[in-house]
């Protein structure tokens, strides 16, 4: 699940930076987000992250298993209608 950190920024400023990095072809919404995780991973013990990801994986495991296993056990559908002719 993703959440959404809003920031605020003087409206002069935020037109001038985003003037700026489209000429580099760069946005400032991955810019932020990639100083997000620099964040995280700065502050967030290593033994918490490893255990954020292994729970990421497992819910992911689970999820990929559960899709697997519904088309086993998924209902068919046919016209049958035409059966009877």
């Amino acid at each position: 699940m993703k959440n959404t950190i809003t920031i605020t920024m003087d409206a002069d400023k935020l037109s001038a930076l985003t003037m700026y990095m489209e000429q580099k072809n760069i946005s400032a919404e991955d810019e932020l987000a990639k100083f997000a995780e620099q964040l995280y991973q700065k502050n967030v013990p290593q033994n918490v992250r490893d255990f954020i990801e292994m729970t990421a994986k497992q819910q992911s495991d689970r999820k990929l298993k559960k899709k697997k296993n519904s088309g086993e056990n998924g209902v068919i559908a046919a016209d049958v209608s035409r059966f009877g002719e």
